[in-house]
């Protein structure tokens, strides 16, 4: 990148801004779970465990679902019935190779000159092509289509669960992932936050580290740290000197109490717990309760069938009094090494 269309970016007059998540949604989407590669055996506790989300969620805003094909769709319609789970949602034919709709989904942004939405569509190359990801990366453009939003492109490969807002300018991510090779290599720091300003309206970015273990994102910030508001964040910890995620936890820790928001205040940091580790078929996943989603009526978090769910249930209902805290069975659905803030998109008022 020249150096004056860098300084243009960085000097330019905000023309979006990323809304914090617990701002007011329009909507929510998912790209329903039909991989039986990801899930080969926990498809049907998926499907369940999301059939309670959307129930909770469509309290409070509408849920809209990508489905395969119309078959796909008339079965996420049994599902969901059968659940109880059928009111206040939208279903549409919106094919994906898998369902992590945080990472492969358009990322909607107010357009600060005309005051309406905007999606803006981000490449996707599933983590560093650890997958196959052709559908994934044509979504976006449907989800604007079925919200009636334009459609900018923000230039870079980025997936939503790389990175957190707080509504006000500042977004927390994480070196791990942003500045790993497999994603944008011709890109230095500076031009990753240039672009990250021009379209998020992100004028000032805090970067943690490592990511924790099992989590084959490459370090993605929505399974460490969270804003909850905008000068407060919830972080995980771990306790256990001798637990894997131990010492990049710590480190994270020692980051975020260095930081400052961008008129100099420190931040708020509010410590999560981590359950006990999660293994599956032997291999360690990345059960988090920082991987909630924050709807209008509720909080949905991933719990695991561990001591700590309530632990982790009563902070966060704590820091959310006008929502309800609502704890989705996830133990089994985490060998998709993703949970609830990974499936989901929010749509901003």
């Amino acid at each position: 990148m020249p150096r004056e269309s860098f300084l243009t970016r960085m000097t330019a007059p905000l023309r979006y801004q990323m809304p914090a998540e617990w701002a007011r949604h329009r909507a929510t989407w998912f790209s329903w779970p039909h991989n039986v590669e990801t899930w080969p055996e926990e498809l049907p506790q998926v499907e369940t465990s999301l059939s309670y989300a959307v129930r909770a969620l469509a309290d409070g805003e509408t849920v809209h679902i990508g489905t395969l094909d119309e078959a796909h769709r008339r079965h996420v319609a049994d599902v969901l019935e059968r659940h109880g789970a059928a009111a206040n949602t939208a279903l549409h034919i919106a094919p994906t190779n898998d369902a992590w709709a945080r990472d492969h989904g358009a990322i909607f942004v107010h357009d600060l000159r005309t005051g309406g939405l905007v999606a803006t569509r981000w490449g996707f190359n599933s983590w560093g092509g650890k997958y196959p990801f052709a559908l994934d990366a044509e979504i976006a453009p449907q989800m604007a289509a079925v919200f009636g939003t334009p459609l900018v492109e923000g230039g870079m490969i980025l997936e939503g669960g790389s990175l957190d807002v707080n509504g006000s300018g500042t977004l927390l991510t994480t070196t791990a992932c942003l500045l790993n090779k497999n994603r944008n290599p011709h890109l230095t720091q500076d031009q990753i936050e240039a672009r990250l300003r021009e379209y998020l309206g992100a004028t000032h970015i805090l970067w943690l580290g490592d990511g924790i273990a099992g989590d084959d994102t490459d370090g993605h910030v929505d399974d460490l740290t969270r804003f909850v508001s905008e000068d407060t964040v919830v972080t995980i910890v771990e306790t256990d000197p001798t637990d894997e995620n131990y010492a990049a936890l710590a480190e994270n820790r020692e980051r975020l109490d260095a930081m400052r928001l961008a008129d100099g205040r420190p931040l708020r940091v509010i410590d999560l717990p981590t359950p006990a580790p999660v293994v599956i078929r032997g291999e360690r996943m990345p059960a988090s309760y920082a991987n909630f989603y924050i709807g209008n009526a509720a909080v949905l978090l991933p719990v695991f069938d561990d001591p700590q769910d309530a632990v982790a249930a009563g902070i966060l209902q704590g820091l959310f009094p006008d929502r309800k805290v609502v704890p989705i069975p996830f133990r089994d659905g985490i060998w998709g090494q993703g949970a609830l803030h990974c499936l989901t998109q929010q749509i901003p008022a």
